[in-house]
């Protein structure tokens, strides 16, 4: 049975599915009330467990094991004092730390097999070199965001703890996760707004950007189908050789690609970019090699851009509201 923190969240959910699919039971930590959802009901009570717990509250993460069997965890729970304003900075910065740390004690404490943990292909930032990026290349220690600074605390603090207890650690450095459930907007990327854009028949907003969106300038997009396979993966793979694997694509995909696809769905899309590339971008396009996922568990992406945003349009056509 494996615990996943922030399991009815975006990309939690979605790892849920995949687990099921693969045969495991999931217990699924959230700190906000809510019960099963849908896409979970015929196993509710039989194969999928809600537990409402802040993980910030040891003693409560701990109970967990007294009602369940755990046998691993997936730390997919916000693990950064995020968004802005959300937090004092010194009472954030220790919340995130203590569920990390309490997760740690949880696993100790209950003798699961294996941990993993979310990072991000921020943690690559200011990294020199070309794409595709190797989890061997050596990081900076500086971060220009809050999440990959915390990101690479929390790496940091996975490597001495698996020394440490000797709980099998994993890291996943995942791309930028898009598909069913996930952002009607982001700050880093601009494939949300492009495809509901698409769904609702009007122009993209792209005010939440941090920076211009153009038609040639890419990354490595994940679909969240993808990426929670991938998780899953990697918690029931028999033996891995590594600590850190990317979760991604292993490919860049342009903005210019997403609207060609968008517009063989919905051929009257009202989505034009700027052409070329933000002339104050990198000028590359950052994306991550994904050889040893690939190798470890036989993982390979199933959605490119035209199968994703096929399915993305279909689940919000469907009225889903993200």
């Amino acid at each position: 049975m494996i615990l996943i923190t922030g399991g009815l969240g975006f990309i939690g959910s979605h790892t849920v599915r995949a687990l099921l699919d693969l045969g495991e039971s999931c217990v699924l930590v959230q700190r906000r009330a809510a019960g099963v959802p849908d896409a979970f009901a015929e196993e509710a009570g039989k194969r999928v467990f809600v537990e409402q717990v802040d993980i910030t509250d040891r003693a409560a993460l701990l109970e967990i094991g007294t009602r369940h069997k755990i046998t691993g965890i997936v730390h997919l729970a916000g693990s950064a004092p995020w968004p802005p304003g959300a937090y004092e900075p010194v009472d954030g910065a220790r919340k995130a730390i203590d569920s990390l740390l309490n997760v740690f004690q949880a696993a100790r404490d209950w003798q699961v097999a294996r941990v993993g943990v979310a990072s991000t292909i921020g943690v690559y930032g200011g990294v020199a070199g070309e794409s595709p990026l190797r989890e061997d290349v050596p990081l900076p220690m500086t971060a220009g965001h809050v999440i990959p600074a915390f990101k690479k605390i929390g790496e940091l603090l996975t490597d001495y703890m698996a020394d440490a207890t000797g709980v099998e650690v994993l890291n996943y450095r995942i791309s930028a996760v898009w598909g069913p459930l996930g952002r009607t907007a982001s700050p880093f990327f601009a494939a949300p707004q492009l495809v509901h854009a698409a769904a609702r028949g009007t122009a993209p907003d792209f005010s939440t950007l941090y920076s211009p969106a153009y038609a040639e300038d890419g990354s490595d997009m994940c679909y969240v189908k993808d990426c929670g396979r991938a998780i899953a993966l990697l918690q029931l793979a028999d033996r891995l050789s590594h600590r850190t694997y990317n979760v991604a694509s292993g490919r860049a995909t342009t903005n210019k690609e997403l609207i060609a696809a968008i517009k063989k769905v919905v051929p009257d899309a009202q989505i034009e970019l700027p052409e070329g590339r933000d002339p104050n971008g990198p000028g590359q396009d950052i994306y991550l090699d994904i050889t040893r996922i690939r190798q470890d568990t036989g993982y390979q992406p199933a959605y490119d851009p035209e199968r994703a945003v096929a399915d993305y349009l279909g689940w919000l056509r469907a009225g889903n509201e993200r």
